[in-house]
């Protein structure tokens, strides 16, 4: 069931329900996976693409492995904010996920420059080409998790000091 922003995924989750990332792209899929307490995002693992299938099959068995009550989407929305066939393909393959398993509540995140930010802190970190490209999509995957586990945190934040200045 697709979610319009995270705070309604929240809401749609068991309370120590972790959350996978996804980096969707054109030959592979970074992962990421939260914490039980949805704090922290770590990378996971980068699967190679083939068959939309197949690519259902390995998440499903990650998400059952791991525990996992929701997904977030990366959506690489240009910078202009417009949504180019990327955004179409990442849409369309979470229509596909959602036929498969309705009951797994996702969101998408809007992913402009996470690659770009993990790129630079790889280069910085003197990383090989090789490194580079063995992590980049999991890393991406994690900056793009823990961008919607930020913003969840502020708005339960945010709730609480509103409640508390009600009182």
């Amino acid at each position: 069931m697709l979610a319009s922003n995270p705070a309604d995924l929240a809401e749609r989750l068991k309370p120590s329900a972790r959350l996978l990332g996804l980096d969707i792209g054109t030959k592979t899929i970074g992962l990421a996976l939260s914490d039980a307490g949805r704090v922290i995002a770590s990378p996971l693992e980068t699967i190679r693409r083939t068959k939309f299938t197949k690519d259902a099959e390995t998440l499903r068995a990650i998400i059952d492995k791991q525990g996992v009550g929701g997904l977030v989407l990366g959506l690489p929305v240009n910078m202009d904010g417009s949504e180019g066939p990327r955004c179409q393909s990442v849409r369309q393959f979470a229509a596909n996920l959602d036929k498969l398993m309705p009951d797994l509540p996702m969101t998408f995140w809007d992913e402009r420059l996470s690659t770009a930010a993990v790129t630079r802190t790889l280069l910085e970190a003197d990383a090989s080409r090789k490194r580079r490209a063995e992590l980049v999509d999991k890393l991406a995957a994690a900056y793009i998790l823990q961008g919607a586990l930020d913003s969840l945190r502020q708005r339960m934040v945010s709730a609480d000091l509103t409640a508390s200045l009600k009182r």
